[in-house]
């Protein structure tokens, strides 16, 4: 980890606090200097389901950046959001780096919301949907699926049991098109998901399967988001950062950033689609490091070299 010159409205700060620990440690407060453990503004962890891709995303902007503020950061990789919330609001983690805490998961909110600390919103007009192939030209909305479950083999093909959209699929969509006595919601990973997604569509066979936007399997596979005239999936929503109580006491500079990140549909389609793309497979940091260097007027204060 080496320090870096600060840009934006961060600048002032984070240059102070940084000048402050230099000196605590070998007087010296140039950029270039060594770092020590002395140096480190403090350990963040990250919270994150590597397959739920706008987290993932997310976290490895963060850690770059939080990096580049001058702190040690750790990665938490985890299966079910049910454990994130609650290694969150223990403070087993510091971090939540994109929740959607609005609607989708509303009810993780309501049990562990006065141990979380919302620290802004990124990403604004987050959506849930049920979606098939371009090819299903007869169904082109929720409702459209009445009465057809044999074409599907009774199923709707979802992801993770805990995800937050897998409840507001099965208990207010199903029910309220009447889907519920027809459809079975298979419920195992997002990776499982997209794979049953691939082999229908090579094979041009039906599926209908939960996804959101954004998600770059949006523009990935040749698909469509079903109508949704009842709004059974839920209002739109904005994708937040969430830290654990009191995270903005124990990370000033780190909150102060956080707070002014923005993102639009461009720049972060461009950064989820270099994090899950085949030219950084497996390599998430060299990912945003690509992405800085096209996107260097992302958000005010971005740290780019």
């Amino acid at each position: 980890m080496k320090k870096r010159h600060l840009t934006g409205v961060l600048a002032f700060t984070a240059a102070a606090s940084l000048a402050l620990v230099g000196c605590s440690s070998n007087g010296d407060t140039g950029d270039t200097a060594e770092p020590t453990e002395s140096d480190s503004m403090g350990t963040i962890t990250l919270g994150f389901l590597p397959s739920w891709t706008d987290g993932l995303s997310t976290a490895y902007l963060l850690e770059n950046q939080l990096e580049k503020l001058g702190y040690e950061v750790e990665m938490e990789e985890l299966t079910e959001a049910s454990v994130l919330y609650t290694g969150l609001a223990g403070g087993d983690i510091d971090m939540y780096p994109s929740a959607w805490s609005e609607v989708t998961h509303a009810s993780y909110m309501e049990q562990y919301g006065d141990n979380i600390e919302d620290l802004g919103a990124y990403y604004d007009g987050a959506v849930l949907t049920l979606a098939v192939p371009e090819y299903m030209d007869d169904v082109n909305s929720i409702e459209d699926l009445k009465g057809q479950a044999a074409r599907f083999n009774g199923e709707i093909i979802g992801i993770e049991p805990s995800a937050g959209l897998t409840k507001q699929t099965q208990e207010v969509a199903m029910p309220e098109y009447g889907l519920d006595s027809e459809y079975e919601l298979v419920t195992s990973s997002t990776s499982a998901m997209l794979a049953t997604l691939q082999d229908k569509i090579d094979s041009e066979e039906d599926v209908v399967v939960t996804l959101w936007r954004p998600f770059w399997a949006n523009a990935a596979f040749p698909i469509k988001d079903l109508e949704d005239p009842m709004g059974a999936m839920g209002e739109p929503e904005s994708l937040h950062f969430l830290g654990t109580l009191g995270f903005s006491e124990e990370f000033p500079e780190a909150a102060e950033y956080i707070a002014n990140i923005k993102l639009d549909d461009d720049a972060y389609g461009a950064l989820e689609g270099l994090v899950t793309g085949d030219e950084f497979e497996g390599d998430p940091a060299g990912a945003v490091e690509a992405w800085l260097a096209d996107h260097a007027d992302a958000y005010p204060g971005i740290l780019t070299d």
